[in-house]
């Protein structure tokens, strides 16, 4: 196998590896330059799947070609992200899990093997308020890097949670 064949196989297969590594082009509501190295920062907007009057937008940043080969690390994005949800129409949290810990409402690889970005739900109801904590997973360096955004509740909300 000759060397500009490996050298083409190699670079095909990086990017069909980075392209299963990004986001939802369906949720994607903006992106723009960062740099001049061509990174981006993307936003998308991302409904809660269990309470329909919802919805979370994460920006993340998306590292360019250019700069995975300045780099040298070809699989991973940084993880860092940044959330903010709020209301668009009525809350219903009859079925919607209030334990401590939370549900994870959504998981994005942001590198081939070990990391991912995570936003996890939960249902403060004492201080009448649905948290969504945006946060990295890392194996090697944990959880470090975190968002967290508040969307208030009223009375009648919080009447269907306690049913």
């Amino acid at each position: 196998m000759s060397f500009k064949f490996r050298a083409a196989f190699a670079a095909l297969t990086a990017c069909a590896l980075l392209a299963a590594c990004g986001g939802d082009r369906d949720s994607q509501v903006g992106e723009f330059s960062n740099d001049l190295l061509g990174n981006e920062i993307m936003v998308e907007a991302l409904p809660d799947p269990g309470i329909p009057g919802v919805v979370c937008h994460v920006a993340y940043f998306d590292r360019s070609m250019l700069d995975r080969i300045r780099q040298g690390n070809w699989f991973e994005n940084p993880s860092n992200s940044a959330v903010s949800c709020q209301r668009i129409g009525a809350i219903d949290l009859s079925g919607v899990p209030t334990s401590r810990s939370g549900e994870e409402i959504f998981n994005q690889r942001t590198s081939l093997f070990f990391k991912n970005t995570a936003i996890r739900r939960i249902v403060d109801l004492q201080n009448r308020t649905i948290l969504y904590v945006s946060h990295s997973r890392e194996l090697v360096e944990g959880s470090a890097k975190m968002d967290i955004s508040s969307v208030p509740l009223t009375d009648a909300e919080i009447a269907t949670a306690q049913r």
